[in-house]
């Protein structure tokens, strides 16, 4: 691991919970956050010292503790970082085959009445007045051209889908009919009139609204659109997003050895990203290299860039010090939450943001749920997910002073906590459904927890990362 927590091992967060229980022991309170209250303040500007009885000034860690915004302000903080950038995006028309996931950016009108003919909701026989009825030779297909009309007393074969011959009166299904030894058709059951015929325009005519700008493209709603006409569909943009991993000590592929660890991010946000509606257009391995940072930084062209690692206030953590030389503003500079108060929320242009992830993995995934998914989800105008809770199987232990997010699983009407929840682990989240929202203290057994979903508990897998 480089010097400064960068990467994907041990970092400062790991320390804090001694320290804050070592502030409860000594009957300190925590600093009321400000970085939540006001606007967002330029990364040059710094933080203001602030004194403490003891020796006059705040210790560093607790000085970040003192600007790190509450859990649930810093992801409103991120949708609403969002909302004006994403009523300035121009609707993208895109095919029936790219538009999953998307949102309407107008209104689904149908271009044709639905459907557009009269047709058969059954096999079986199209029938004109009373029986029994003279069967025609020739039946009438799905897709065959128009058959000619019906005259009283006959009837002719029909599949579903197909067109009604003029002036039918009703079609019997075939398990409704039989043929007597002359091959004359009798009904078996009493028939009205109309009966299983689809009418032209009986689920829309030509210019309904099927449905409203904002709604999300589902597959349901894809097979509307193809029904109603439509070969592309306007739609709100997928954010555009870049990934830089930093961190020398990382691997991009074998066993960790002298030293080096495998780069588990790399390889992880892509896909999860995609999951939350993002086109990730790159991933670029940066190292620990201030100059490489603030190239692709300023060269960007991301709706939204994601860094990994580096956050912290160490000799190779470079995103604060490439935020103050861009005069970024900082919208977020640490959250109340474990794993993962060392992420950042930054404005670097005014159509660009920056997450700031910490290096450590599950770390990673707590600051890309909280300030990336909101984020990207207003980018995409989708709308918010139902709050949910379940209660918790067992007592689970929290922070002294922030929210804490646990992996958990899902058993019947309860979340059961998974263990290997440590911010540098993968495990416990490699076998969740979602996340708890354990309040600051933590949690007893049958107390309800707040949920979050992760993508893959909620969908297929081969659906949510395409």
């Amino acid at each position: 691991m480089t010097p400064g927590g960068t990467g994907q091992g041990l970092d400062a967060e790991d320390l804090d919970v001694e320290e804050a229980l070592a502030l409860v022991k000594d009957g300190n309170s925590p600093a009321r956050p400000t970085g939540a209250h006001g606007p967002g303040r330029r990364a040059s500007e710094g933080a203001s010292p602030s004194r403490t009885p003891e020796t006059g000034h705040r210790s560093a860690a607790q000085e970040h503790r003192h600007r790190a915004t509450p859990w649930p302000e810093a992801r409103t903080i991120a949708a609403r970082a969002a909302r004006s950038r994403a009523a300035r995006r121009a609707p993208v028309s895109v095919t029936l085959g790219d538009a999953l996931g998307l949102v309407l950016a107008a209104p689904l009108t149908a271009l044709t009445d639905l459907p557009s003919f009269d047709t058969s909701a059954m096999d079986g026989w199209a029938v004109a007045g009373p029986g029994p009825w003279h069967v025609r030779d020739e039946g009438v297909l799905a897709g065959s051209a128009a058959p000619a009309p019906l005259a009283d007393g006959e009837a002719v074969r029909i599949a579903t889908g197909a067109r009604i011959p003029p002036d039918t009166t009703a079609v019997l299904r075939s398990e409704h009919g039989r043929t007597d030894d002359n091959g004359r058709l009798h009904p078996t059951r009493e028939m009205q009139h109309g009966q299983d015929i689809r009418p032209r325009g009986q689920e829309c005519r030509s210019g309904d609204q099927l449905l409203l700008a904002g709604a999300v493209v589902t597959p349901a709603v894809l097979g509307l659109a193809a029904a109603a006409g439509y070969d592309t569909l306007t739609a709100v943009p997928r954010p555009r997003v870049e990934v830089f991993v930093l961190g020398d000590e990382l691997l991009a592929e074998g066993r960790p050895r002298d030293g080096l660890i495998r780069d588990a991010l790399g390889p992880m946000l892509p896909p999860w990203l995609r999951a939350l509606g993002a086109d990730v257009i790159a991933v670029r391995r940066l190292g620990d290299d201030a100059k490489a940072l603030h190239k692709a930084v300023t060269g960007s062209g991301a709706d939204l860039i994601v860094t990994t690692g580096g956050t912290a206030a160490g000799p190779v953590d470079h995103v604060h010090p490439v935020l103050r030389r861009i005069d970024a503003e900082l919208l977020v500079d640490g959250v109340k939450v474990r794993p993962g108060h060392p992420m950042l929320l930054a404005r670097t242009k005014d159509d660009q943001h920056l997450v700031g992830l910490p290096g450590n993995p599950l770390a990673a995934v707590s600051g890309l749920l909280t300030l990336a998914e909101p984020l990207l989800r207003a980018l995409a105008a989708r709308p918010a997910p139902e709050p949910y809770a379940l209660p918790l199987r067992d007592t689970v232990h929290g922070h002294p002073y922030d929210t804490r997010l646990v992996p958990v699983s899902l058993r019947g009407d309860h979340a059961v906590a998974l263990h290997y929840n440590g911010p540098a682990m993968l495990r416990g989240i490699a076998a969740a459904d979602a996340l708890a929202v354990v309040p600051s203290g933590g949690a007893r057994a049958g107390q309800e927890a707040e949920l979050l979903d992760l993508p893959w508990a909620t969908a297929g897998v081969g659906a949510c990362f395409t």
